[in-house]
């Protein structure tokens, strides 16, 4: 308690590796956090590791700004490091994920056959009208029960169109086929 005075630190408030201060956090998610930063602390990609487990965890499956922070403090590195990291790879969520996931693959293949058709109705099936996949990483709905990215390659460009839904690699995708499943999904609920 007295080094919490000493910082000038609330109830709940803790500082990063570099003196950052770290928004209040909830009991549990600081436990968690130095939890798993504990089973992965000296261990080769330990960072990734920690902000991989960290994200699926979370109930959006996303790493908040304050997760980033508490990383950086249970690991002893720069809030900038942690973040530098997690905004590099696309695999990590900077903002709430819906329950359920599609991802459309772009890449060369699936694009000549047809993947940015199967974007644009997936879409259009989740009341997307605002979306631009050149300004947005990401769409997630109001109610968020999915979310739509894109991927550059899954590596599967003989199966071309590719789409994932909740992680499940969909081949030879089809408007009809990714209409129903995602109708399946929605009446499914949370995954």
């Amino acid at each position: 308690m007295g080094t919490a005075k000493s910082t000038g630190l609330s109830a709940g408030q803790s500082l990063s590796a570099t003196g950052t201060r770290c928004a209040p956090a909830e009991e549990e998610l600081l436990r968690s956090v130095e939890a798993i930063a504990a089973r992965h602390r000296g261990k080769p990609g330990a960072l990734l590791a920690v902000l991989e487990e960290c994200q699926r965890v979370d109930p959006h499956h996303y790493l908040s700004e304050n997760t980033l922070c508490l990383i950086g403090q249970a690991m002893g590195e720069p809030l900038s490091r942690i973040y530098s990291v997690a905004t590099f790879y696309s695999y990590y969520n900077l903002s709430p994920q819906g329950d359920h996931v599609i991802v459309v693959c772009r890449g060369t293949a699936c694009h000549t056959r047809g993947s940015l058709g199967l974007l644009q109705e997936a879409l259009s099936i989740l009341g997307a009208s605002e979306y631009r996949e050149d300004e947005e990483a990401s769409f997630t709905t109001d109610d968020k029960r999915f979310t739509v990215r894109t991927v550059a390659c899954f590596g599967q460009c003989a199966l071309a169109p590719v789409v994932a839904i909740d992680g499940v690699i969909y081949s030879r995708m089809t408007s009809s086929a990714l209409k129903s499943a995602i109708e399946a999904s929605a009446r499914g609920g949370k995954k």
